[in-house]
């Protein structure tokens, strides 16, 4: 009976039960919609539109407080957790005006106004995309506004305004250009374009014949970075970054621009860009002669650049990079000693062409693929045989005559580069910190020819190199670090393991005329692979080693940042310890026949300060200056027997002393700019036996100068000084520098 009468209460109350299932799952829905109708999401963006990955976004209440907070994407994208509409998200970054907006507009959209001393967005320090605030490492960015305003035909010359930087060009533009970064050699430097290596294997880069043209951005990391770019990342990693197509407007943009001046100079160029749905393009043309200042040192540079890209849906794009550099220079030798080479040369065609993959998979994944070829044939040829000659400088004389001697050399280059990268956004929460891990994968198929013709020998050359890297990159509001490893696996060395860490701590928050304070810190381990020559010449005067070591590098700096005045000055203060060991160099392995083969020999250290300020005083003035300490040391000579190369001594050419200043103005209709550069003493040698030898070169100053004229929206007139004061001077012992030259032009943009 009593069982009865419960199920009979159970049907009565059947109908009533379903009723409120029914209403809790409607409930249930209508609560998880409102959630989902309370996320605020968006994108931070600069005034130009372009993303601003790691900006602070935070949900502030009525009353300002923050509710919650998280940093934006790599694309500049976010998302938050919001209780109610009532609310604004506010976002902020050094270097920009900090912007709300309210809740209600979904997608928000965040416009951050440039500071007057703006933070650029670097991928050099990380191979992410984040500011060069937050990165760590010390980084020089030069922006399209430098390259529009420097009117610096060649890369070189304008890395000469960055700090521990030392340029040497044997000569005149055209000539072979070394690059030495804080007492690094000049072959410890990684150079890419868009991310593909554009080194020679083993490290080489001769800067010679890289011209800015259809650049936008080129960023110099200093310290070693092979924990992420594996071998030659020993000293710096410079990367040259194309130029994106301007999608405003809705139609191509073109223009041209000539100049011409003294030396018989000319440059012109030639560009195009422009989008159509989903297609976009950037093509340029740019010719450089010029007859330079002594006989037979004329050089011609032609440039072909192109920048592709396609979208493949909403996340995903394809883009292909090619890049083409010919050039045709005399090589007269030490003209200041005595009489110039009237036929020698050297020639080169460069050529690179690479295809990426990007895209987008999650919003909390990203991946990349690459492929890439790059190729270098070079000839340098001396054929006739000039008379002899004495060495002379002032009241120096050598003891015997000089002469002249036929080589006719070719080499061949090609680097397969293939690469993956994949970016995983662990958390998105200020609190517990954002988190982005990045696994990467990297393979470098080197192939070398080198060939005299004179004898006639022909040497063939293949390496093959993969590298595995680690990268964990944590964010909270005050501290950013980052912590990664990489195993390198080379055919000629084996297998090196080399770390590398980070951090940036805030140690102040702007306010008012004192702004924020940054303190930061990094340390890493470099590796270089040797040269085809080291590890494969048959020759006996300089054999090859096919059990060379690699060389090594053990970086250290640390540093503090200051701003001032509403973010219309910053200061920089760096103090660096660098290591290089395993230094590879020829040994005599036969006295009696000059027989001579590579071994690693060297050792040396380069410890120092960098100082950097840049400031924007008033409305279109910018200024920059930059003064380099720094003191290094020769710990194991690897050539004992060499005066300049003994143990104890300074590193060769590099000074104890540098610095650059620089200024621009912007107003109206005018641009000008006034740059100078100071070196001060340095190690140096004649190389052309004068008694009593020079073992020091005194170092020099040089001012430039540039003005533009917009006479109107499409007309643009020119005028650049180089060497303005007119200073006779050397860089390296023997080759005379440019004097004053004068270069005038249009540019036309429609």
């Amino acid at each position: 009976m009593r069982t009865s009468r419960l199920w009979r209460l159970a049907a009565a109350c059947r109908p009533s039960l379903h009723i409120t299932l029914v209403t809790l799952t409607l409930l249930g829905h209508a609560v998880s919609t409102a959630a989902a109708d309370r996320e605020a999401s968006g994108t931070v963006v600069d005034q130009f539109g372009q993303a601003l990955p790691r900006a602070y976004v935070r949900l502030l209440d009525q009353r300002g407080s923050e509710i919650t907070a998280t940093f934006a994407d790599q694309t500049g994208r976010f998302r938050l957790n919001a209780s109610s509409t009532d609310c604004r998200i506010e976002a902020s970054l050094t270097g920009f005006a900090t912007a709300s907006v309210p809740c209600g507009a979904q997608p928000a959209r965040i416009v951050l106004a440039v500071a007057p001393v703006r933070e650029t967005v670097v991928v050099s320090a990380t191979r992410t995309e984040a500011p060069a605030d937050q990165v760590g490492a010390s980084v020089t960015t030069f922006t399209a506004d430098d390259l529009a305003h420097r009117q610096v035909p060649l890369v070189a010359d304008l890395l000469r305004a960055s700090p521990g930087v030392m340029v040497v060009r044997t000569g005149s533009p055209g000539a072979v250009t070394s690059l030495f970064v804080r007492g690094g050699e000049s072959n410890y430097n990684k150079v890419l374009l868009d991310g593909i290596p554009l080194n020679e294997p083993g490290g080489t880069f001769n800067f010679s014949n890289l011209t800015t043209d259809n650049l936008e951005q080129i960023e110099i990391v200093r310290g070693a970075h092979s924990a992420l770019f594996g071998s030659d990342a020993m000293a710096s990693v410079i990367q040259l970054v194309t130029k994106r197509p301007d999608r405003s407007g809705g139609r191509p943009h073109a223009a041209l621009s000539f100049e011409g001046g003294t030396y018989d100079t000319f440059r012109g160029n030639a560009s195009v860009s422009g989008a159509s749905g989903r297609f976009d393009y950037v093509l340029g043309a740019q010719r450089l002669n010029t007859d330079n200042r002594a006989p037979n040192s004329r050089f011609e540079n032609t440039t072909l650049s192109a920048n592709l890209g396609v979208s493949l849906g909403h996340d995903a794009i394809l883009r292909f990079i090619g890049r083409g550099e010919r050039e045709h220079v005399g090589t007269p030798g030490q003209t200041a000693f005595g009489r110039p080479d009237l036929d020698a040369f050297f020639a080169r065609r460069d050529g690179v062409g690479g295809l990426s993959f990007d895209q987008q998979l999650t919003a909390s994944f990203r991946q990349r693929a690459a492929y890439s070829l790059t190729a270098s044939n070079q000839q340098s040829t001396n054929l006739l045989l000039d008379p002899p000659y004495t060495p002379r400088f002032g009241s120096r004389a050598a003891p015997f005559q000089f002469s002249d001697f036929r080589f006719d050399s070719r080499t061949n280059l090609h680097r397969h580069h293939a690469s993956y990268q994949g970016d995983w956004r662990v958390t998105g929460d200020a609190s517990s910190g954002q988190h982005l891990l990045s696994v990467l994968a990297d393979w470098d198929g080197e192939r070398a020819t080198l060939e005299n013709r004179l004898t006639p020998t022909r040497t063939d050359a293949a390496r093959n190199n993969f590298g595995w890297s680690v990268q964990h990159q944590a964010l909270w509001r005050r501290v950013f670090a980052t912590a990664g490893g990489r195993i390198e696996r080379n055919d000629s060395f084996g297998t090196a393991a080399v770390p590398r860490g980070s951090i940036v701590f805030v140690a102040r928050s702007s306010n008012g005329a004192v702004g924020e304070t940054k303190l930061r810190a990094s340390a890493g381990l470099g590796i270089k692979e040797p040269t085809v020559l080291e590890s494969f010449s048959p020759s006996p005067f300089f054999r090859g080693n096919p059990d060379l070591e690699p060389e090594r590098s053990r970086t250290v700096d640390a540093g503090i940042e200051q701003r001032f005045a509403a973010d219309r000055a910053k200061v920089e203060l760096t103090w660096f310890d660098n290591r290089f060991e395993n230094k590879i160099s020829t040994r005599t392995t036969n006295p009696a026949t000059f027989e001579a083969q590579y071994f690693n020999i060297g050792l040396s250290r380069a410890r120092g300060a960098e100082l950097s300020l840049d400031a924007a005083p008033a409305r279109g003035l910018r200024a920059r200056a930059g003064y380099t300490f720094l003191a290094s040391k020769i710990l194991e000579s690897t050539a004992p027997n060499n005066v300049v190369l003994q143990a104890g001594n300074w590193l060769f050419r590099r000074p104890r002393h540098s610095g650059f200043v620089g200024a621009t103005w912007v107003w109206s209709l005018l641009s000008a700019n006034v740059d100078g550069v100071f070196i001060g003493r340095y190690v140096d040698s004649d190389f052309s036996s004068l008694q009593p030898p020079i073992l020091t070169n005194d170092g020099y100053t040089t001012w430039n100068a540039r003005v533009g004229w917009r006479v109107s929206r499409q007309l643009t007139g020119t005028v650049s000084i180089d060497n303005l004061a007119d200073a006779e001077y050397m860089e390296p012992l023997g080759y005379p520098a440019l004097r004053r030259a004068i270069r005038a032009g249009v540019r036309v943009a429609f």
